[in-house]
């Protein structure tokens, strides 16, 4: 499979990669629904008479829309349909669009001249605590090695459901927020800004299909055809608020200063050949959440900090998203096993993925263990937490055994200093 259009080989967006984001441009002041290849985008709104064929023909008007709910909330096989019909599109032999010239010229768009903007009406958002390295780090740190992972940990996917309406795209500044703390054990609290900032290195999956009605059960074999794509996440974190707020309901403020998303949702269909084993599970789950088939990621992902005051960026962070210790089917079971609704467009966060070394933890809490191994960079600057200014930039691809690279693009957002409050 070869496309006309041409792009370096290091490319995130190759044919065989088909992101699916929403953007707008000089050509289109209104948002559309746009695929990544090489360097530009495909308008689905101006090819949408192409997708002709038996599933999509009556569904054309779903690329038309500004988000990508009423896509998601197809099925399946509609997904497949429309991933072949825009790789054929593509693909060199095929002249419809090749050969069209005033087409091209209506239907691509430079990505550099492009604003992306979050792709989907986010409904509901889930965030998970499913990295075994994660956890145990974090255990260790606040209750011993002896006690480092709660019991529940390895019976059941840990969540929370956060809050949707700061969750933001690729490039949006996020603010030190202010709160309440606890900076002496057993003093009184202070409130002013937080002073311990952090970034969290996450994924996170939309769900799709059709929508689940209250009291419905999607159990993990049964959870694939409800999961559309992934992007990278960045849950940023303000640690000290966190540690004060959070008991016993978990996290409240220290969470919904805002979440970063990447603009590009890279589906299952793409991420297929990348699939590797689970990890191993030492405890049976109980049936709901039990899958027979391999349904893990090889998705190598990096963490860039770059600070205001220098022009070089350190990578900090490599982990890989294999290193979750439960699926995401597992963690749809248990947000459903309730009788939790779905709706297209819900967002699952797998929680910071770490690995079992120290320069593949997805926190500074982790990388700095909490303050005291500060970090150096290339500037030779040192942070224990996030400055102000500081730019936290996140990466994920994969490469198969053919050398076929399929990626992500940037989650990157700048930490603005905090807006003083007049009293």
């Amino acid at each position: 499979m070869r496309s006309f259009i041409e792009y370096s080989p290091n490319s995130d967006f190759p044919i065989e990669n088909l992101p699916y984001g929403v953007f707008t441009s000089p050509k289109n002041v209104e948002k559309h629904i746009g695929v990544a290849i090489g360097e530009w985008i495909l308008d689905l709104n101006v090819v949408s008479h192409l997708f002709n064929g038996p599933l999509l023909k009556d569904k054309q008007h779903v690329f038309k829309e500004e988000k990508l709910n009423a896509f998601m909330g197809l099925t399946r096989p509609h997904w497949i349909e429309a991933r072949k019909t825009i790789q054929s599109l593509l693909d060199v032999t095929n002249t419809i669009l090749q050969n069209d010239s005033q087409l091209r010229e209506r239907a691509f768009v430079k990505q550099r001249e492009a604003k992306m903007h979050v792709p989907a009406d986010i409904g509901d958002y889930s965030d998970f605590y499913s990295s075994i390295h994660h956890a145990t780090n974090v255990g260790i740190m606040f209750r011993g090695k002896e006690n480092a992972l709660p019991s529940n940990w390895k019976h059941i996917p840990i969540g929370y459901h956060g809050r949707s309406s700061s969750i933001v795209i690729s490039g949006t500044p996020i603010t030190r927020p202010y709160g309440q703390t606890l900076p002496v054990d057993g003093a009184e609290p202070h409130f002013g800004p937080c002073r311990l900032m952090d970034f969290e290195l996450e994924m996170a999956c939309f769900i799709g299909g059709p929508p689940t009605k209250v009291g419905e059960r999607v159990i993990a074999k049964e959870a694939e055809d409800k999961l559309f794509g992934f992007v990278l996440m960045n849950d940023w974190s303000a640690r000290d608020i966190q540690k004060w707020e959070y008991v016993p309901l978990g996290p409240f403020t220290a969470k919904n200063l805002g979440t970063s998303i990447s603009p590009w949702i890279v589906t299952i269909e793409a991420l297929r050949p990348y699939i590797v084993d689970n990890y191993p599970q030492d405890i049976t789950p109980f049936p709901y959440l039990r899958h027979d088939d391999k349904f893990n990621f090889d998705i190598k992902l990096e963490v860039d900090l770059k600070p205001e005051s220098s022009p070089v960026a350190t990578t900090i962070s490599r982990s890989n998203y294999r290193f979750l210790y439960w699926t995401v089917k597992q963690q749809l079971a248990q947000q459903t096993i309730t009788g939790c609704n779905l709706r297209p467009g819900d967002l699952l966060g797998s929680g910071t993925i770490s690995g079992d070394t120290s320069d593949s933890y997805g926190s500074m809490l982790e990388l700095s263990w909490k303050g005291t191994k500060p970090l150096r960079l290339l500037n030779s600057d040192e942070r224990k937490f996030l400055q102000d200014g500081d730019t936290v930039i996140l990466r994920g691809y994969c490469i198969d055994e053919n050398g076929v690279r399929i990626g992500f693009g940037n989650c990157e957002g700048k930490l603005l200093p905090a807006v003083p409050i007049q009293e």
